[in-house]
């Protein structure tokens, strides 16, 4: 697995309240390209939850989602763009 595969990467184009992800280190872009702001690298650490600080998009931890996101459509992959 690569390095680019290896840190899920989230947005919030869709507009949710909160994105449930699997994850609790990964990227945040914001929107799609090419509206995305710079990618954050957020780790929750213990917590439950974070807030990207450019986007304010509110992140949930859920682990039954394995590194993937509810709403699915909140994924995305850098080597699709």
């Amino acid at each position: 697995m690569s390095a680019d595969h290896s840190t899920p990467h989230y947005h919030n184009q869709p507009g949710v309240r909160a994105v449930r992800v699997g994850a609790k280190e990964f990227m945040c872009i914001g929107a799609l390209p090419p509206f995305d702001h710079p990618h954050i690298f957020i780790d929750m650490g213990d917590a439950p939850e974070a807030i990207c600080p450019y986007c304010s998009t509110l992140y949930t931890f859920d682990a039954s989602l394995h590194g993937h996101a509810d709403p699915a459509a909140c994924e995305w992959s850098p080597q699709a763009a």
